[in-house]
C-alpha cells in the first residue's frame, strides 16, 4: 500500500473524479479533491482537503496547489479529470460552445498542469493522468462530438508531447480513454442503446477507470500512453 504520496484530483465532485478521490484515499494517499462544489459530497478524513473552485479560473489551480503543497508537502500525481461534453451536428455547434469546451477542458489543463510540473520538478519526479476519450480516437457514426473531441484529442496528443520534454526529469505523463461510463452523464440514455457503442457489449464502471488511472499512477516505466477503457471500441469497425 502506498503511503506518504499526495494526488490532486479535479472535476472530484461526483462520477469518475469521486470514484478516483475514493480509489486514491484507499491506496493510502493523501488527497486535494477540487470541482465547482467539490465540498458537498466528499468524505470527511484527515487526508482529504477540498478546495472549491471553476477549473477555468487560473485562481482554483493556484488555490489547489497550495493546498496540496501546505497540507501534504508534495504531489506526487494530478489526474486531469475535470471536462464537459457537447454532442450535437457540427453546423449546429456555435462559439459559445466551443469556447465552453476549450475553457473547461483544455485551459483548465493548462492551468493546473503548469503549476504541477513547476511543483514536480522541485521534487523531483511525479505523473500526470489525464481523462481523455476513447471517442477522439474512433468516430461512431450517430455520435456527433467532433467539436469536442477537438479537446480530447488535443489531451491525448499533449500528453505525448510533454512525456519526451520531461522524460529526463522523471515526470510521466499518460491519459486514459474511456468509452462509455456508467454516470450520471449517461442517466437519460437507455442502457440497451448505450451497450452498442462498444464491442464487448456492455458499459464500463467507473471502479474500471479508477484502476487504470491507479496503474498508470504506478507504472514507473509507462510514459506517454493513452490507455484505451472502452471494451475495444478504439480498435474499429464491430
Amino acid at each position: 500500500m502506498t503511503r506518504n504520496k499526495t494526488a490532486i484530483v479535479t472535476g472530484a465532485q461526483q462520477g469518475i473524479g469521486a470514484g478516483l478521490v475514493d480509489g486514491f484515499l484507499k491506496e493510502g494517499y493523501s488527497v486535494v479533491a477540487t470541482s465547482l462544489r467539490a465540498s458537498g459530497s466528499s468524505p470527511t478524513t484527515p487526508n482529504l482537503v477540498v478546495v472549491d473552485g471553476d477549473i477555468r479560473d487560473q485562481e482554483t489551480a493556484a488555490k489547489t496547489v497550495e493546498a496540496a503543497v501546505t497540507h501534504f508537502g508534495t504531489i506526487d500525481v494530478l489526474v486531469n479529470n475535470a471536462g464537459i461534453y457537447i454532442t450535437k451536428p457540427f453546423t449546429e455547434f456555435t462559439t459559445s460552445d466551443f469556447n465552453s469546451l476549450v475553457s473547461v477542458n483544455l485551459l483548465g489543463f493548462l492551468h493546473m498542469t503548469q503549476l504541477v510540473v513547476k511543483q514536480m520538478l522541485r521534487q523531483p519526479a511525479g505523473c500526470v493522468i489525464s481523462i481523455s476519450a476513447a471517442l477522439a480516437d474512433n468516430p461512431i457514426a450517430g455520435v456527433n462530438g467532433s467539436v469536442s473531441m477537438i479537446t480530447k484529442g488535443g489531451l491525448n496528443t499533449i500528453t505525448r508531447h510533454l512525456a519526451i520534454e520531461y522524460a529526463k526529469q522523471g515526470i510521466r505523463f499518460n491519459a486514459v480513454a474511456p468509452g462509455v461510463v456508467d454516470t450520471p452523464l449517461h442517466k437519460e440514455s437507455p442502457k440497451e442503446e448505450l451497450q452498442t457503442l462498444q464491442p464487448m457489449g456492455s458499459i464500463a464502471e467507473v471502479r474500471d477507470v479508477v484502476e487504470a488511472v491507479l496503474y498508470l499512477s504506478r507504472a514507473r516505466q509507462v510514459t506517454g500512453e493513452v490507455l484505451h477503457v472502452d471494451g475495444g471500441a478504439h480498435g474499429g469497425r464491430w
